[in-house]
């Protein structure tokens, strides 16, 4: 632990400003303490300090005044609710945070009855934002999440180490042509318009990715059934040399009698492993999808099938001649424990 009273008033004053915004950009509490060596209560009483008098409060030698309402237990405690609990948890009838439903708990815990403004300021002084939740399927078993991630494919890294392979994650997607994503600027009061084609067409997108960049595709304008699943799989081992894992998700063309036979005359050179069942968010190859969707496609004027399928074939090739990029889909939280 570094002794802050050690400190001269200018290094002790500027340890509290840098650690406050080190926080308020995000950085939790618990991490900004650990890296200056003291207690993270030490940290949210700074926060508090600030909260009640602003930056002048966090001079070395600040000039006395009311105690903070919210003191540092209460800082630490609203922090850790909000991050780390649901709302159902603490009997809400909803799933997400709301600057009312933290209010009431603040009232409720604290009797300290706050605006929502301020509500809104405390929790950007936290280092806490409104985000868009990532959705979860209630049927996850979190304890099949756990054992994936800390025994199944730690083994099946190993075992591609010993046998020199190369794994991959493979999935599937759909798109169609009037899928929009994004924002333009217009006139205040005037929605925007895109002109785009009044049919409804579609195609489904096949792909594989590696840690190490590397990127498989295939386009289909018809259902992803198990021969178009398996043309895939020949794709896949066409002019490799090293063994082929292939981690999917369960979907019953994964798990055909048809895949199973084709897989199993490969003898060795192709293997299949199946996610934990509604963990697509542990896949990397989920995040082409996102990239092709959302960055590319989502914001194009598509005209006809035909149009569509170039336009899907141009935004995959280039995604596959872009290894660093496709490194990066292993970079994100959940799926970090797959890069190489």
């Amino acid at each position: 632990m570094t002794d802050l009273r050690s400190l001269s008033h200018e290094a002790l004053e500027h340890l509290r400003i840098h650690s406050v915004k080190r926080v308020q950009d995000g950085e939790p509490a618990v991490n900004v303490a650990r890296s200056i060596g003291t207690r993270p209560e030490v940290v949210y009483k700074w926060l508090a300090m600030y909260r009640a008098g602003g930056w002048h409060a966090l001079r070395a030698i600040p000039i006395p005044g009311r105690p903070p309402l919210l003191d540092e237990r209460a800082m630490r405690w609203i922090y850790e609710t909000v991050a780390t609990k649901s709302p159902l948890q603490l009997k809400f009838e909803f799933a997400l945070w709301t600057r009312e439903m933290i209010r009431s708990l603040i009232k409720q815990k604290f009797n300290v009855d706050l605006s929502l403004v301020s509500v809104g300021k405390l929790l950007a002084q936290l280092g806490l934002s409104p985000q868009r939740p990532l959705q979860r399927a209630i049927e996850r078993d979190e304890s099949l999440v756990k054992r994936w991630l800390k025994r199944e494919f730690p083994a099946i890294r190993a075992l591609a180490q010993r046998e020199k392979a190369t794994i991959f994650f493979g999935d599937e997607a759909g798109i169609r042509s009037d899928y929009h994503s994004g924002t333009t600027w217009a006139p205040i009061g005037k929605t925007p318009v895109v002109r785009t084609t009044g049919q409804r067409v579609g195609c489904n997108m096949i792909s594989a990715i590696s840690g190490r960049g590397q990127m498989r595709f295939m386009i289909t304008r018809g259902r992803v059934t198990s021969p178009v699943f398996i043309e895939f799989l020949k794709r896949l081992l066409h002019g490799v040399k090293r063994p082929v894992f292939l981690i999917v998700d369960g979907h019953p063309t994964h798990r055909s009698k048809m895949t199973k036979e084709f897989v199993a005359s490969t003898n060795g050179k192709l293997r299949l492993f199946l996610l934990p069942s509604y963990s697509p968010d542990l896949n990397p190859d989920e995040l082409v999808w996102n990239h092709v969707k959302n960055h590319n496609i989502g914001r194009m004027v598509i005209d006809g099938k035909d149009s569509l399928v170039r336009a899907v074939r141009s935004v995959l090739l280039s995604l596959s001649k872009a290894p660093e990029k496709i490194r990066s889909f292993f970079q994100k939280s959940t799926t970090a424990y797959a890069a190489c």
